[in-house]
């Protein structure tokens, strides 16, 4: 099976698993703006889940529900994202955004919905082999996507809008190992914590991988194409954030992009074949157009 096959595969599970956890909710209008948020995403965070569980042992229906957990803890993330209060987006993955097609109410609930289910499906007796393990999976979820990870990284984003200076390159380093970082590392490290392996390897193949994606993320800010991406572009430039870009040159950002999945491949070299999906990831984070 090839990567595109793999990843379509994942994506198309891991969101067959979340949509039907969200439609044994109660009808609402809530649920409806769920369903929406979830509609439409690569599904890149659940894909390496079930790629970094595969690469330990375990079958994909043994890591869907900590996939779906974290495609339901990013949807909400983008969902509160986009809302006027921060980046004020009325476009995500080709379709109005909540807040637009419902209202900032509605989006506010669905993300706070999402967010809550996210840690009743990690909670399931199916979710993990052992108590020990769902216990560590919730655990690191609530790390990595609060304040000490996303959410500190929202944080720090949010502050150098308003900023006097520009961020340095170090600071915009750290800003993105939380906002964009902390839910690949979550990935990376779920198969190993439902096998009980030693998760160093996977976090720092995830700690290269997340900073490339973002990377690739400020490029096509500036050179991509809205009707590919599903989102505006050139946001940054306009609201006049330091990005990688505007640190490094297109160039150097390109580089640097270049260098990381090198660093990231490498932190597989002790898996051999067997992890040849997820270097084709780390490749495919920075030549995706969306």
């Amino acid at each position: 099976m090839s990567f595109a096959e793999r990843l379509a595969q994942a994506a198309a599970a891991t969101g067959a698993h979340l949509r039907a956890a969200i439609l044994d909710l109660p009808e609402s209008a809530v649920r409806d703006a769920m369903v929406h948020a979830c509609d439409g995403g690569k599904g890149l965070r659940g894909f390496l889940v079930l790629e970094s569980a595969r690469l330990h042992g375990l079958s994909d229906p043994q890591a869907l529900d900590a996939a779906a957990a974290l495609e339901a803890v990013h949807a909400y993330s983008l969902v509160h994202d986009d809302l006027p209060c921060m980046d004020d987006d009325d476009l995500r993955r080709g379709q109005p955004t909540v807040h637009v097609q419902w209202d900032e109410a509605t989006a506010v609930l669905a993300g706070d919905a999402l967010q809550a289910l996210a840690f009743e499906v990690l909670a399931r007796p199916t979710a993990a082999p052992t108590d020990a393990a769902r216990r560590l999976l919730v655990a690191t979820l609530a790390q990595a996507a609060g304040a000490r990870g996303m959410v500190l990284g929202q944080a720090l984003d949010i502050a150098a809008e308003t900023a006097d200076q520009p961020l340095t390159l170090d600071q915009i380093t750290e800003l993105q190992a939380g906002k964009t970082g902390a839910l690949f590392g979550w990935a990376a490290c779920a198969g190993p914590r439902l096998a009980g392996a030693d998760p160093a390897p996977m976090a720092a193949y995830a700690a290269a991988l997340g900073l490339a994606f973002q990377i690739a993320d400020d490029i096509l800010d500036v050179e991509g194409d809205a009707a590919a991406t599903g989102k505006r572009v050139g946001k940054d430039a306009a609201a006049g954030k330091a990005t990688f870009v505007s640190l490094l040159g297109l160039d150097g950002a390109r580089a640097r992009a270049a260098d990381l999945v090198a660093e990231a491949e490498s932190a597989l070299d002790g898996h051999g074949e067997a992890a040849e999906s997820l270097r084709a990831l780390a490749r495919f984070i920075i030549a995706r157009d969306t």
